[in-house]
């Protein structure tokens, strides 16, 4: 079943974190093992962090007007893949 992308609106200066959770995917015992972000240029990438079955990542920056497509791809502990996007619209707030 494919979800549907998320969209998020965010302030040009202001830095918040947004993740995926990956429990009701993973097979029971199964975990992240790595995590790869894909960021466009436009928005500032910052720290980024996983636990056994989620992601984050703190994003800054953006010009008011633009969207930009956020993505990011995991490894498990059983060797699947599995890649996850959202949207960030920069809009003053």
């Amino acid at each position: 079943m494919a979800e549907s992308l998320q969209t998020f609106r965010k302030d040009p200066d202001a830095t918040l974190d947004y993740g995926f959770d990956w429990s009701d995917w993973l097979a029971s015992g199964e975990t992240i093992t790595a995590s790869t972000w894909t960021v466009p240029t436009g928005i500032t990438e910052g720290a980024n962090s996983r636990d056994d079955t989620s992601v984050k990542i703190w994003l800054s920056g953006g010009t008011v007007g633009e969207s930009y497509v956020i993505s990011c791809k995991i490894v498990t502990s059983d060797d699947r893949t599995d890649e996850r996007s959202l949207t960030i619209m920069v809009e003053e707030r």
